[in-house]
């Protein structure tokens, strides 16, 4: 693997660790929680712990279905005993005697007395000499002490920690909660975020059919792709839609929101041309870090804050080109709105493949290359990497971490992030 000759970013430029570093460095804990019910609550945060008022099983219960019996009756297989007794999920047995075996299903409590379940196919049911005579079965193997019994407390044990503050709920974790007992969970308040995004050549669709576009306007995509992102992350949207190249009514929408969101995101606006009016807009109502970060795509960022009153409101800044903007939200966007949930910070997980291509371009800043998995176990690359084709986000199942200054040859191993991870 070859490097190219200078691979230190321009001067300037920040380290994307750094970035997310500064970053996190703002989020405090959201105050305020709410309870819900267990079967909203998908995606939300703990706000306490959750601590297990009884055992899971409650009992020892069968784990297949067979037959219960006392373990210490059978000292060979061949043995027979008598079945006096049916025991359904949900009932409970009486206490087994000797050479007596209990017909048992899965989840059925496991009878006084009995210590194993031989199940149904190792079993053979004895013809009866006449209807009423008690039936009986034949053992053709040689069960042992606790075979295919589901001890009590083997899942849970009462008084212990099933789920933890600060951890996100997901479908798992919302049938552990029912399985001991938990209809509602208190959950950190959703963060209320207000979104909208700035340039004078952003149309809606539907609000123009594609024949009547005018020259130099574009549908603007970030809006769809960030809102959505911002509610998969348990977030309250408040869409205030696309606010026009104007300092005053810039100035106006950063004020009507600043009072009760806990942050603003817009995409574009953040560069230092002349119609670029957020800037500005957030210095006039608090302060403004304009940071040019190491990484492509997504290199301009900002983060700021807008003053209402004694209240002070984040603000982040996204690039405007699709692909930087939902590269940046995903990787430093993503993180900050977690830790005010209370989620602590953990490095988004990662694997080692190998690349099934060539890039004989090295770039001076850390890349995040849109790529897919083959059949073959490796990666493929999308031909366009510009910041601007939103179609590779689509095509792409991850991303690979690539380092600055480094070209990359087939079968070069590379660090690779789904974004099925980074999208959860």
């Amino acid at each position: 693997m070859s490097a190219v000759s200078n691979p230190t970013p321009r001067p300037g430029l920040m380290a994307l660790d750094d970035a997310l570093s500064q970053l996190l460095a703002q989020a405090s804990p959201l105050a305020g929680t709410e309870t819900v019910p267990t079967l909203d609550a998908d995606g939300r945060v703990l706000a306490q712990d959750v601590v297990s008022e009884l055992q899971v099983p409650p009992q020892d219960n069968s784990s297949m279905d067979g037959y219960a019996v006392r373990s210490a009756d059978v000292t060979s297989s061949g043995a027979i005993f008598k079945v006096t007794q049916r025991i359904p999920a949900g009932h409970h047995g009486q206490t087994l005697h000797a050479g007596e075996a209990a017909r048992i299903f899965t989840g059925a409590p496991i009878p006084p007395g009995a210590d194993a379940v031989v199940m149904q196919e190792h079993v053979t049911t004895l013809p009866q000499a006449d209807a009423d005579a008690v039936a009986q079965i034949q053992l053709s193997s040689q069960p042992s002490k606790g075979q295919w019994i589901r001890c009590s407390g083997e899942d849970v044990l009462r008084g212990s920690t099933v789920l933890q503050q600060g951890q996100r709920l997901n479908p798992a974790s919302l049938g552990l909660a029912a399985s001991i007992g938990l209809a509602k969970l208190q959950v950190v308040r959703k963060p209320r975020i207000a979104l909208f995004s700035t340039g004078d050549e952003l149309v809606m669709p539907g609000d123009v059919l594609p024949v009547d576009m005018k020259p130099g306007a574009i549908y603007n995509s970030n809006r769809f792709f960030l809102r959505t992102l911002l509610q998969r992350l348990g977030c309250e949207v408040t869409d205030m839609g696309i606010v026009p190249d104007r300092f005053d009514l810039t100035v106006a929408a950063l004020q009507t929101v600043a009072e009760d969101h806990d942050l603003i995101l817009t995409s574009g606006g953040v560069s230092v041309g002349e119609e670029d009016h957020v800037k500005p807009a957030v210095q006039s109502l608090g302060k403004l870090d304009m940071w040019q970060i190491a990484m492509k795509p997504g290199k301009p960022f900002a983060y700021g804050q807008v003053q209402k009153g004694i209240r002070s409101t984040h603000f982040v800044g996204l690039p405007g080109n699709p692909v930087s903007s939902f590269v940046t939200f995903l990787l430093l966007v993503r993180p900050f709105l977690l830790k005010l949930q209370g989620v602590p910070y953990t490095e988004p997980p990662s694997c080692a493949m190998p690349v099934h291509f060539d890039l004989p371009q090295a770039d001076r800043r850390r890349e995040f290359l849109r790529v897919r998995r083959n059949a073959k176990g490796g990666l493929d690359l999308y031909p366009n990497q510009s910041s601007g084709v939103l179609t590779s986000a689509v095509w792409a199942d991850g991303l690979i971490d690539h380092p600055a200054g480094k070209t990359l040859r087939q079968g070069d191993i590379v660090k690779y992030l789904s974004l099925s991870d980074l999208l959860s």
